[in-house]
This record gives structure tokens, sequence and C-alpha cells, in this order.
């Protein structure tokens, strides 16, 4: 998982503060999103291998609201 960054200079080089504080919103709501799926998958990672079991496959998830799958 890595941490993007959004620019605060627009393509022609001016300072944007407004697109610049919409997307830095969108990118912390995903990227808090992306660390709370991967403390699901390290959870019940944990809870399978507590259980005695082994895991065979990749655990998959899809966010019901977004539509995006975590792998």
């Amino acid at each position: 998982m890595s941490k993007k960054t959004i620019p605060k200079r627009n393509n022609e080089g001016y300072i944007d503060p407004t697109a610049y504080a919409a997307l830095q919103k969108t990118l912390n709501e995903t990227n808090d999103r992306d660390a709370r799926v991967q403390r699901l998958i390290k959870s019940l990672k944990e809870i399978i291998d507590q259980s005695g079991y082994d895991l065979l496959n990749r655990i998959e998830l899809k966010d019901r609201k977004t539509g995006r799958y975590y792998r």
C-alpha cells in the first residue's frame, strides 16, 4: 500500500488550493479505506491461524459501497 500525494500546482504551474483540497480529501478517504481493509485481512489471517487452519488461497473482498475489489 503506497501513500500517494497530490501536487498543489496545476498543469500551468499555478497554485490551485481548491482542487488540492478536494483531491486531498478524496485521497485521505481512500487511504483510510485501504488501511481498514488491510487491518481486516490481517485479523482474518490471525483468526484462521489461531483456529488451527491454513489459508490456501488469497482473500478477496469487494467494497459494497464503492464496488472496489481488494486482493
